[in-house]
């Protein structure tokens, strides 16, 4: 005869009630990173000051991107005496935050009065929508302005594999036959000139490429940010057209007390602004670098106060060290000096440009360099709405 084990019923109940539990708690969590992810792919508002004279999306100039994620705005401010022209690229990589805010700084304050400025605050806006993998970096950081609070997103330093994805193993520069990691393919200044029939991130590099060409911009100036032990810092990166005006922009930042480096363009790297963009359009094509922690692989931890002070200890002990191509010392090298340095460095190319009968662009309200490092950034921008 069998004999069969007697079955606690209470237990097997009180495991539905825990499994009920868990399985609760989980769509809990997915609703929650449903709502956060979504969020992300909402633009922080950025408030046109009295200069902008016109707002245009970038598919205006290609619309082969119109309806997606790397469709972006462009604030124009068009002067009343015909002039030059300046374009003004901030949020390349939205993980370097001052190339973002500086041209949310032109964007509210500055006005024209001969020539064409325009700025594209989020070049690649589908990398604001994500973070770096394993980084651990924060998802936003806020200014204080003396109207109340603003926060803006940190991204990624390339584009949501959401849009485009898999990364090929071998990326493949299609003008010039480079060879690079496969990741790179979704680092949009890696890209240029870009393809109308290319990758998502080609086709939005292609779109910038189109806005130079159709409108003729005299002068393209790409604002990033670097890691102290990186050796092209606190630079103007140029392209041998842009040599002179470069060179006359930072001898005017070194006369402002600012300790900058001219670099020209490397002929054999290829996908770059400063040299793509030069070779394949007119445009006088320069990018700037300013010193910044959070993209280092020395720092200590990686969260919204980095970003804004740009102090860390372990960079400070590198820097006795002299490992660093910047000096380092308690103070960081905060937001404010990095929006003041990239701020300047514009305006400078500004003047160059017309002491050296490139044409005339006259900008005013835009404040200094020593204005922006006394009165902090969040003192020039809007208050939220």
């Amino acid at each position: 005869m069998h004999k069969f084990k007697s079955i606690d019923l209470s237990s097997i109940k009180g495991n539905k009630i825990s499994a009920a539990i868990g399985l609760l708690v989980a769509l809990c969590v997915l609703v929650s990173l449903a709502v956060t992810f979504l969020g992300a792919r909402v633009a922080e508002p950025i408030y046109a000051g009295p200069g902008v004279t016109r707002t245009a999306m970038l598919s205006d100039y290609f619309d082969g991107i119109a309806g997606t994620a790397g469709d972006t705005e462009i604030y124009i401010f068009e002067g009343e005496k015909p002039g030059a022209s300046l374009l003004v690229l901030g949020g390349t990589h939205p993980n370097e935050p001052s190339g973002l805010l500086t041209a949310v700084l032109f964007i509210e304050n500055a006005v024209v009065t001969e020539g064409t400025l325009y700025v594209i605050p989020r070049t690649n806006s589908s990398a604001f929508t994500c973070t770096d993998p394993q980084e651990a970096e924060p998802m936003q950081y806020t200014i204080d302005t003396p109207g109340g609070a603003r926060s803006f997103r940190f991204g990624s330093r390339a584009t949501n594999p959401v849009n485009q994805w898999p990364d090929p193993d071998i990326y493949l520069h299609s003008s010039s036959g480079q060879l690079l990691s496969g990741s790179e393919t979704r680092n949009i200044n890696r890209t240029y000139p870009g393809r109308p029939d290319g990758s998502f991130t080609e086709k939005v590099s292609y779109a910038v490429t189109e806005l130079i060409r159709q409108e003729n911009i005299t002068i393209t100036v790409d604002l990033h940010e670097a890691a102290p032990e990186y050796p092209t810092i606190n630079a103007l990166v140029a392209h041998e057209r842009a040599m002179s005006l470069a060179s006359s922009a930072v001898f005017g930042m070194q006369l402002q007390g600012m300790p900058i480096s001219l670099e020209p363009s490397p002929t054999n790297l290829h996908g770059l602004t400063h040299r793509e963009l030069g070779d394949y359009t007119d445009t006088l094509a320069v990018l700037m670098e300013t010193a910044n922690p959070a993209q280092g692989r020395l720092r200590g931890r990686t969260d919204e106060a980095l970003v804004l002070t740009g102090q860390d200890p372990l960079y400070v002990k590198a820097g006795q060290y002299g490992r660093l191509y910047v000096p380092f010392g308690d103070s960081g090298h905060p937001i404010s000096e990095r929006v003041a340095r990239h701020t300047a460095g514009v305006l400078e190319l500004l003047a160059a440009a017309g002491e050296a009968g490139q044409g005339n662009i006259e900008v005013s309200g835009v404040p200094g360099y020593a204005e922006i490092i006394s009165q902090g950034i969040g003192a020039y921008l809007l208050p939220p709405e």
